[in-house]
């Protein structure tokens, strides 16, 4: 009986984010200006699970919101 090679890991699944190379935070919100995105949030974006990682991003929307429109430029 002839035993299967061993499978080679592919490249690492692409993790989600909505970063857009913008990376101010906001001192009155403390939100990121470019993803609107926390400190905490993006430290740990990484360590977040997939789920956790989209409920993040379908609350982007309403944060932006939060900031003083007159800073987004």
């Amino acid at each position: 009986m002839s035993v299967p090679p061993p499978t080679r890991p592919g490249p690492p699944k692409a993790i989600a984010t909505p970063c857009v190379m913008v990376c101010a935070v906001d001192g009155e919100s403390g939100l990121c200006l470019g993803c609107f995105r926390t400190l905490k949030e993006i430290a740990g974006w990484r360590a977040l699970s997939d789920a956790e990682r989209e409920a993040v991003m379908d609350d982007l929307p309403m944060r932006r919101s939060q900031v003083d429109p007159a800073k987004l430029g």
